[in-house]
């Protein structure tokens, strides 16, 4: 019997992890959903999975978690500027419960983007790289929910902002991008590291699906990095803040989000989802 944990199971991606182990036949008793809110995943438990209590802060806590945990998705965390010291101390947790191999969330080109985000998936992947655990490394590209889930505000403002400069995004759904990482944890490779994305679009396509889906007249708007960051801070971000969101869009104009690997549709044996379905399904809320 192999068991597989889940970090971050109360999130958005961890869950339908758990949701695709499940689902591509991993039995409920041989799945652990690790969760720093364990009341977010009571229904989980319910199904025969075990949940146990785990923060990426407090080693005691992972210890417990990992306790006999053969197989390990690592979903990245949420805390910016604080994800490099606790993915760490989930890989050395990891290593003292004897885990036999780890999945990682990362982000698309770690190793070159100019992205901002990716400095916390480097040191990651170098942490994982320096343990004793044979790790896949799934570099994630952008999710589509990035955008579909700002779709009442494209209609509200008629506008689809950035400053990416006509670049293409290849981003898939959270759904997607889950069952990936099912099928790594799942698979006996080991040692990979997968360039993953999906359907490529622009900011121009994205603002024709976003006005097919709500009917309003919606229009992208190019505006310079500068410009994106002083809108931030006048809708409230601070500064520091405003400059590292606008400095992905920076990254995604030098073609940094963009991908032509096939690698996701090819681990979940399907095409990855279309931006018109993302933008349609969110459109019926």
């Amino acid at each position: 019997m192999t068991t597989y944990a889940v970090t971050g199971a109360s999130g958005q991606l961890g869950r339908l992890i758990v949701e695709s182990l499940l689902a591509r036949g991993a039995a409920p008793a041989d799945v652990i959903a690790i969760a720093r809110t364990t009341a977010k995943v009571e229904d989980l438990a319910e199904r025969g999975v075990t949940v146990r209590f785990g923060d990426y802060t407090d080693s005691a806590s992972l210890d417990a978690a990992l306790a006999g945990v053969d197989r390990l998705a690592l979903v990245s965390g949420s805390e910016v500027g604080r994800r490099a010291v606790q993915h760490a101390n989930v890989i050395a947790a990891a290593e003292r419960a004897g885990v036999s191999r780890l999945v990682y969330t990362s982000i698309l080109g770690a190793d070159t983007t100019s992205n901002p985000l990716a400095a916390e998936h480097l040191a990651t992947e170098e942490a994982l790289a320096a343990s004793s655990i044979p790790a896949t490394v799934l570099r994630n590209g952008w999710y589509l929910e990035n955008y579909t889930g700002q779709l009442a505000t494209y209609a509200e403002t008629g506008t689809v902002l950035g400053a990416t400069g006509g670049a293409t995004i290849a981003a898939a759904s959270r759904a997607d991008y889950a069952e990936a990482a099912a099928v790594a944890l799942l698979q006996d490779a080991e040692g990979e590291v997968y360039e993953l994305g999906g359907t490529r679009f622009t900011l121009a396509d994205l603002a024709a699906e976003a006005a097919t889906a709500t009917g309003a007249e919606i229009a992208h708007s190019d505006v310079s990095v500068e410009r994106l960051a002083t809108t931030f801070e006048e809708v409230g971000m601070d500064p520091g803040a405003a400059r590292f969101w606008a400095a992905i869009d920076a990254s995604i104009a030098k073609g940094e989000l963009d991908t032509s690997s096939t690698a996701l549709a090819d681990l979940i044996g399907r095409p990855t989802t279309p931006l018109a379905d993302a933008v349609a399904a969110a459109s019926r809320g």
